[in-house]
């Protein structure tokens, strides 16, 4: 495999985005996980849908060539985390309801387009059940961007995103700005999905975003200590995945996932810690 993987640029460039995306998976899932907002991660991960339609819609029709599938998936993210984050902060008692027709009308909207954009739309394929082995450089830059991008505002807040995570009155009484930093919170989430999307597609990028740090929560009580175990999770998830989609000729980012669910299964046998601080 190690042969393969140097000789082989397809191979290398998977490994490097799947590790790049660990990272802000691993991070950005702990949050999720503690938090318990995995739907609502799940209606951004399939709203973004419509993005992605729309924006291959307009450069294939219009050939806006500067437009592309992922710059549509990152705009609707946002736009769902923002509806979805003024629903639970105003509206609580309506919000499964919003992600519900949230997640519908996403996915509708990228059907609708996908049907009139011409040609075979098989980019946009890879990006709704995921094609690791297509990163480009391009890709690779943008996943690391993202990286950065995400990292780089969630360890000056930490803290802050921890109370948040626990309990919101609380951390209110405490002095913090709830509303904008549980706004900001929802933001991060959706720029990971966009990231997590080139790994293993939008139908299976919840799963990447939950599984590695509800295997974590598993081995500590620290939240700190869950991100980087649910990071070295991820990362383990994807050469596994990577080296077994290889080896068995099997989609990698379904294989990559399946990983992923095999180790959750297997972790519900451990026993678990107490409560994560």
């Amino acid at each position: 495999m190690a042969d393969s993987l140097f000789a082989n640029p397809f191979l290398m460039m998977a490994l490097l985005a799947g590790i790049a995306a660990s990272f802000t998976g691993g991070i950005i899932g702990s949050y999720v996980v503690t938090k318990r907002i995995v739907f609502i991660s799940g209606s951004i991960s399939h709203a973004v849908l419509g993005g992605m339609g729309l924006f291959l819609w307009l450069r294939r029709t219009y050939d806006i060539e500067f437009l592309t599938p992922m710059q549509g998936a990152l705009l609707f993210a946002l736009g769902s985390a923002v509806l979805l984050g003024r629903t639970h902060l105003k509206h609580k008692e309506r919000e499964d309801s919003v992600i519900a027709a949230l997640w519908a009308t996403g996915m509708s909207i990228g059907v609708i387009f996908i049907t009139f954009t011409p040609g075979y739309n098989v980019e946009l394929m890879n990006f709704l059940f995921g094609n690791i082995l297509w990163v480009t450089k391009s890709d690779l830059l943008t996943l690391l961007t993202l990286n950065i991008v995400v990292i780089g505002l969630t360890l000056p807040y930490y803290r802050k995103f921890q109370a948040i995570c626990f309990d919101e009155d609380q951390a209110y009484l405490q002095g913090i700005a709830v509303q904008p930093f549980y706004m900001l919170l929802l933001c991060l989430v959706a720029c990971s999905v966009v990231v997590l999307i080139q790994i293993v597609g939008a139908v299976l990028v919840i799963s990447m975003l939950t599984i590695p740090a509800a295997v974590a929560a598993g081995f500590t009580r620290k939240l700190s200590s869950m991100m980087k175990i649910a990071i070295l999770f991820g990362i383990g998830f994807t050469c596994i995945g990577i080296y077994a989609s290889y080896e068995l000729n099997w989609p990698p980012g379904a294989t990559i996932t399946l990983v992923g669910a095999i180790t959750y299964l297997l972790a519900l046998y451990r026993p678990k810690k107490k409560k994560i601080i």
